[in-house]
């Protein structure tokens, strides 16, 4: 009861909304390291040029893998 006393008096929609992202965000980060990780791309290097853009880009990293890596990958059908 008395965390959400303490939620309720930091602002409890503020803190809500910053949990939900941070959640929506790992989510989104893991799901692009994966799909880096069990992809196979047209230059060999380009899998590890993306594992450094999304380390070191993390705002920014993983929504620019996901406009941009999908036309760095071989196509399988």
């Amino acid at each position: 009861m008395s965390e959400l006393v303490f939620v309720n008096n930091m602002g409890g929609g503020i803190i809500l909304f910053l949990i939900l992202f941070g959640i929506a965000y790992s989510i989104l980060w893991i799901y692009c390291v994966v799909d880096i990780i069990r992809s196979d791309f047209k230059d060999p290097n380009m899998k590890l040029i993306w594992i450094i853009i999304i380390l070191f880009g993390q705002v920014i990293g993983p929504l620019v893998y996901l406009i941009m890596g999908k036309g760095t990958k071989t196509s399988t059908f």
